[in-house]
């Protein structure tokens, strides 16, 4: 059973840099409210925390 992750766009990446901006769309999230599921890995996890004022992340569990 492995972790998963729902990420959420709650704020929208307009008026931030760049890179903020490539970050959210690598994310796959295009819309507000959009979600995206990803595995729970570093990398992962350090892109949300790169724009985490911008998401919302749930733990997930895969049955």
């Amino acid at each position: 059973m492995s972790k998963k992750l729902r990420v959420t766009l709650v704020r929208s990446a307009i008026g931030y840099k760049q890179d903020q901006k490539d970050t959210v769309r690598s994310l796959g999230l295009r819309k507000l409210k959009g979600t995206a599921l990803h595995d729970d890995t570093p990398s992962i996890r350090g892109m949300i925390s790169k724009v985490s004022h911008l998401v919302e992340v749930e733990e997930v569990d895969e049955s």
